[in-house]
């Protein structure tokens, strides 16, 4: 006998938060029909469980129907009987419209969300081969490829614990989700958006549409549930490659010194020696690590600066530098990166997402004082009676601690009467995972 959704649903949520559930969950509900599905789904599971709903919608600006499905969202929550939000954005115009308005609603529920660590969202199975065929449009490799993960940690600058994103409709389609609100007579609403086909997701949503009328046409079958068959099959090779890639870490890693703590070293012969894959996997997994960026460097790039890299050479990539070192591979910040990154030097301020000042170290601050990268003209106060402990080209992207055009502290050069360590390596107000933790846990797919 087929499960029924609700079982379907209980069964995800225990999987991903069970068995002790949290008192509290929130929901980001858009008021499309897979959004509208999941919170009449986890109304019904609260029931059984007991917990309670906090519900969020982002109205992002950019359809005057935005508002008034807002208003639905808020209107069915109050006949449920749970607190509803609506959070709004508005788009400066800056880079791609798709990402900037991802960005801002995983921003906006992480400010808002409170004590609360877990968000319910609404992707469907098709939402993830929809995902595959776009990647593999693009040329990306196994990581790319690989499915939506159920659970994911979100960081988000400041806070001081991660945001869990929980999707409980991963296996689910999404004409299920819109006969079980028409079963139970629920509202939702269709943006119209989901035709436009501007939009790669909109292209790839049709293709399926028809690969999948093609199959049934000619006999050869790839559906959607093909695509996203093969996504989690490249999720499970996924996992038995990076356990590969960490072995091999623990292999060739340079320990780094104290003053080199966002830095990356390995050995170049016995990195050479390695298969590509893994070259390939170790080398994309530490530019997202110093960088501190969400994704990984795009596949072609990353490529290119890997030939490079194994004839000798260096470059940059992803806001990074490679270069050459007595035999050794190292990976630090690009100056260029930072250049312009400046912050006020008050406690628990983070520069450049990754660093802030010790606890011990607020009797460097004051008015006035600023955290921004060392750069030439820090590099040129340094004490040249001691050997900088970091080399010039590491060292101008470090951060530092200045007081209008004078440098006060950094760990990257010696100062007269200084004391280390000034900074340290954090991840969004958290201290920083190891290199080989973040290879354990793998990169985000999404």
């Amino acid at each position: 006998m087929t499960p029924t959704l609700d079982q379907r649903f209980a069964d995800a949520m225990g999987a991903a938060l069970g068995p002790d559930f949290p008192s509290d969950i929130a929901l980001a509900v858009s008021g499309g029909g897979d959004s509208m599905a999941m919170l009449t789904l986890a109304h019904n599971w609260t029931h059984v469980w007991g917990v309670r709903l906090h519900v969020v919608t982002v109205d992002h600006g950019l359809r005057p129907e935005a508002a008034e499905e807002a208003r639905m969202v808020a209107q069915t929550c109050a006949e449920l009987g749970w607190p509803h939000s609506t959070l709004r954005w508005n788009w400066d115009g800056q880079g791609n419209l798709m990402d900037a308005a991802r960005r801002a609603r995983l921003s906006l529920i992480g400010g808002w969300r409170g004590d609360i660590r877990d968000v319910l969202m609404a992707h469907t199975a098709d939402d993830m081969a929809e995902t595959f065929l776009m990647r593999l449009a693009r040329g990306a490799g196994v990581e790319g490829l690989s499915a939506m993960q159920p659970v994911r940690e979100v960081f988000e600058p400041g806070e001081t614990w991660p945001m869990r994103l929980i999707r409980p409709c991963l296996d689910m389609r999404r004409e299920e989700l819109r006969h079980y609100l028409r079963v139970l007579k629920g509202t939702w609403a269709d943006d119209p958006s989901n035709e436009d086909d501007s939009y790669d997701r909109v292209r790839a949503r049709k293709l399926i549409a028809r690969l999948e009328a093609e199959g049934d046409l000619s006999g050869l079958s790839l559906s959607g549930p093909d695509l996203t068959g093969a996504a989690k099959r490249m999720a499970r090779a996924g996992e038995a490659l990076r356990a590969r890639a960490l072995q091999v870490w623990n292999e060739i890693a340079v320990a780094t010194p104290p003053e080199r703590a966002g830095d990356l070293l390995f050995d170049q012969s016995a990195f050479q020696s390695i298969e590509r894959d893994t070259q390939l996997r170790l080398l994309s997994a530490a530019l997202q690590f110093v960088s501190g960026a969400e994704y990984r460097p795009r596949e072609a790039p990353l490529e290119a600066l890997l030939d490079r890299l194994l004839g000798g050479g260096g470059g940059t990539l992803h806001g990074c530098e490679l270069r050459i070192e007595r035999g050794w591979v190292a990976i630090f910040r690009e100056y260029e990166a930072v250049r312009e990154t400046v912050c006020p030097a008050t406690q628990g301020a983070l520069w450049d997402g990754r660093w802030r000042l010790c606890l011990d170290a607020d009797q460097y601050a004051g008015e006035g004082t600023e955290l921004r990268a060392l750069g030439d003209d820090g590099w040129a106060q340094r004490d040249r009676t001691a050997p900088p402990p970091v080399p010039y080209h590491a060292a101008r992207s470090a951060p530092a601690l200045f007081d209008g055009a004078r440098l006060v502290a950094c760990d990257a050069v010696a100062l007269s009467g200084s004391a280390a360590p000034v900074f340290e390596l954090c991840r969004s107000g958290r201290k920083r995972l190891s290199f080989a933790a973040f290879l354990q846990s793998g990169p985000q797919t999404g």
